[in-house]
């Protein structure tokens, strides 16, 4: 059973922590929550916090003003350490201080398999590495964003031949499609721009429509018959 830290950092219910708490996790307004927010624009049993193979999901349980994951609207999403969810008015950060600084020493390439900083001797274990060190590290005010930059997502594993060849074909098609967009692009007149023309500026558009649908899709599957 995972356990997993919740930080209320803003909303009415500022400064609770909910340390090591038992998956599955439930958030809403309603008594009977793990996570009970006292804000009227939670719906009574907003979200689920979950583990699955390993992985811990966050999954919106049809609330009313939906959930945001460092600000984008989620239906289902895995959830890492530093992680921004945003429910009604109320904030709250996933992970433990620890875990975040050990998320960020990972996101800069740290050797934490050894507690090892690149620029160091051996340093004490793991544990011991600080968030306010780690946020320190940089110099750049906005260090924290490091977080939350998009990175490639891993392939979910133990396909079905079937499954699998239906996600090649998805990829397939997503990428014959791309590729017809690049090679239609054509040089601005600096060396910074390019131009695409109107019709491939939809046909873009459309891509993006798909795979919106398509994600739709994903999170909301139709009930089996």
């Amino acid at each position: 059973m995972a356990r997993i830290t919740l930080q209320i950092i803003d909303g009415a219910d500022r400064g609770k922590v909910f340390l090591n708490t038992p998956t599955p996790v439930t958030v809403g307004r309603e008594e009977g929550n793990v996570v009970q927010l006292n804000d009227e624009r939670v719906s009574r049993f907003h979200l689920k916090i979950q583990e699955d193979e390993g992985q811990i999901v966050l999954t919106d349980l049809e609330s009313t003003n939906g959930t945001r994951v460092n600000g984008e609207y989620v239906k289902i999403c895995n959830l890492r350490p530093g992680d921004v969810i945003m429910v009604g008015r109320t904030v709250l950060l996933f992970g433990s201080r620890e875990e975040i600084a050990q998320r960020l020493a990972i996101l800069r390439g740290a050797d934490l398999s050894a507690g090892v900083c690149p620029d160091e001797e051996i340093e004490e274990t793991l544990p011991r590495w600080s968030l306010d060190e780690e946020l320190a590290w940089s110099e750049q005010p906005d260090a924290q964003s490091v977080l939350h930059i998009l990175l490639p997502p891993d392939l979910p594993k133990r396909l079905s031949p079937g499954q699998t060849a239906q996600l090649c074909e998805v990829f397939q098609y997503l990428h014959v499609r791309l590729r017809r967009l690049i090679q239609s692009v054509k040089p601005g007149g600096k060396k910074e721009t390019v131009a695409l023309d109107q019709r491939e500026w939809q046909n873009l558009l459309d891509l993006q429509a798909r795979l919106a649908a398509y994600l739709r899709t994903l999170e909301e599957p139709e009930p089996e018959i």
